[in-house]
């Protein structure tokens, strides 16, 4: 997954925005920080695009 590699690039404490077109990135982003320990600090969906802002976790 990309946003795997991505997040890598980003310094524990360090923020990542995620912008999506898929709809099921409103499922899979959430479990994806849950189960790596990252921490989802929004969520926004306008239109056709899904905004994420993530912070890396240790």
């Amino acid at each position: 997954m990309v946003l795997h590699n991505r997040i890598n690039d980003v310094q524990p404490g360090g923020v990542l925005r995620v912008v999506a077109t898929d709809p099921s990135t409103t499922r899979d982003i959430p479990r994806f920080c849950q189960f790596l320990g990252h921490e989802l600090i929004s969520k926004v969906e306008d239109d056709d695009l899904f905004v994420y802002l993530i912070r890396r976790g240790q």
